[in-house]
C-alpha cells in the first residue's frame, strides 16, 4: 500500500480506502471477510455512514483489537428516521445516532458533518448547532478532526472556507468533473449521463480542489467509479468504459486527494482492488477519454505524466499542480505549498528548454513557460 499526508493533520491514510456502505444488510461473516482483508492489504481508512446498529457492530466487531489500526470516518446527521439514509439536522436526532457510533467505535477519528450540499443546508450546519456540537466532540477528543461531505463545488468551498474542517468527503470522478458546478451529477446515477452538458473539466471543481490543497484540507474521494456506471459497458458516457484502475487514477491525481474509498462487498473484492497498486502507467492512463473531448483542454495540465521523461527528472505535473495551487492566492502562498514544492527532486528552474515535453503532451500545455513561472513564483 502507498499512504498519503491527510491534509495538515499528521496522518496518513492508504491511497486505497473502504467504503463501507455495501457491507450494509450483509451477513456478518460477509463483513468479517471484508474488514479483514482490507486491514490485511494495508487499508487503514474506512467510511461508515450508515446510520444503522447492526452494520456498525457488524464492522466493530470484525475489527477486533485492531481498531487502532484503521481510521473511520463517522458522519454527523446521518440518520434513518424516514428511509434507509436520512440526513437530520435536529440536534437530540443527530446526537442520538452520533453517540451510538462512538459507543460502538469508542471514538470516531473523522468526524464528519453530513451531506452539505446547499446554502441552506450550510446554514442549518453552522447556525443550527452541528457545527458546534462537532467542536465540542473534539475538545473532549471523542472525534480526533472535523470534516464535511458533499457533492457540490460551490457549497463545498464555503465549508472549507470557515476554517474548522481538516478534511472533505467529495464525490469526484472524470464523468462528474466534466460536468458545469451548477449541474446536480448525482441525478446521472438515477438517470444516466447527460454528455450534451459536458463543457470540458469544470473550472469551480478544479478550483475546489486547489483550494482544499492550499488550506491543507485533504479529500477523501466517494463515487470514484461513478456508482460502477463508468466502467459498465452499458452506462459508461464514453465511446468505451473505463477501467477500475483508470477511475482510481484520475481521483488520486486530483489536487489534495489523500485516498479513494471504493465500496468493496467481499474480500475478493478488495483483492482485486489492489491490483491498481500494481498496474503500470498505461494501465492507469485515463487521457484517451480527454482526448475524445480534446478541445476542452487545450492548454490546461491534466497531470496526466505524457510529457515525462524529462532529460532533468522534472516531476512536471506536479510542479504544474503546486503552481496552479499557487495561483489561488500569489500574495498568500501557503508556506505548506512552498515546502512540498521545494522538496521535490527537481524544479521548475532546473528546465533546459528542450521542448521534449511539449512535443508529448496531448493538450498543448506550455510546459516551459510553467517552470519559468514556478521558478519565478517559488525561488527556484
Amino acid at each position: 500500500m502507498e499512504y498519503r499526508a491527510i491534509g495538515k493533520t499528521g496522518k496518513k491514510a492508504g491511497i486505497i480506502g473502504l467504503g463501507c456502505e455495501h457491507l450494509d444488510g450483509k451477513p456478518y461473516e460477509q463483513v468479517k471477510d471484508t474488514i479483514q482483508t482490507a486491514l490485511d492489504c494495508g487499508i487503514n481508512y474506512l467510511d461508515v455512514f450508515m446510520p444503522g446498529r447492526e452494520i456498525r457492530e457488524h464492522i466493530a466487531k470484525a475489527l477486533g483489537n485492531r481498531r487502532g489500526d484503521v481510521m473511520i470516518q463517522g458522519h454527523i446527521g446521518s440518520t434513518d428516521i424516514n428511509q434507509q439514509y436520512d440526513i437530520s439536522r435536529d440536534m437530540p436526532t443527530v446526537k442520538k445516532y452520533f453517540e451510538h457510533c462512538l459507543r460502538t467505535f469508542g471514538y470516531v477519528d473523522f468526524g464528519m458533518l453530513f451531506f452539505i450540499d446547499t446554502s441552506e443546508e450550510f446554514d442549518k450546519v453552522f447556525h443550527g448547532g452541528l457545527a458546534d456540537y462537532a467542536q465540542r466532540l473534539k475538545q473532549q477528543g471523542d472525534i480526533r478532526h472535523i470534516g464535511f461531505s458533499s457533492h457540490s463545488p460551490e457549497t463545498a468551498a464555503k465549508v472549507v472556507e470557515t476554517g474548522i474542517v481538516d478534511i472533505m468527503m467529495f464525490s469526484i470522478n472524470l464523468g462528474f468533473d466534466l460536468y458545469p458546478a451548477e449541474f446536480d451529477a448525482l441525478n446521472t446515477l438515477e438517470d444516466g449521463w447527460h454528455t450534451d452538458e459536458f463543457k470540458g473539466l469544470d473550472p469551480k471543481r478544479a478550483a475546489l480542489y486547489r483550494l482544499c490543497e492550499q488550506k491543507g484540507v485533504g479529500i477523501s474521494v466517494m463515487k470514484t467509479l461513478g456508482a460502477g456506471k463508468l466502467i459498465s459497458p452499458e452506462h459508461t458516457p464514453f465511446s468505451k468504459p473505463m477501467t477500475v484502475s483508470q477511475c482510481i487514477h484520475y481521483a488520486l491525481t486530483r489536487p489534495a486527494v489523500f485516498s479513494s474509498l471504493l465500496g468493496c462487498q467481499t474480500g475478493e473484492e478488495v483483492r482485486a482492488a489492489m491490483a491498481y497498486l500494481n498496474a503500470g502507467e498505461q494501465e492507469r492512463d485515463y487521457t484517451p477519454f480527454l482526448n475524445e473531448l480534446q478541445h476542452n483542454f487545450t492548454g490546461h495540465c491534466v497531470y496526466c505524466n505524457h510529457c515525462l521523461p524529462c532529460p532533468k527528472e522534472i516531476n512536471i505535473a506536479m510542479v504544474n499542480k503546486y503552481l496552479d495551487i499557487a495561483k489561488v492566492d500569489l500574495e498568500h502562498v501557503p508556506p505548506s505549498i512552498k515546502s512540498h514544492y521545494d522538496s521535490l527532486a527537481s524544479h521548475g528552474g532546473d528546465c533546459i528548454g528542450c521542448g521534449n515535453c511539449e512535443k508529448r503532451c496531448p493538450f498543448g500545455v506550455p510546459i516551459i513557460e510553467n517552470m519559468k513561472e514556478s521558478r519565478r513564483i517559488f525561488g527556484v
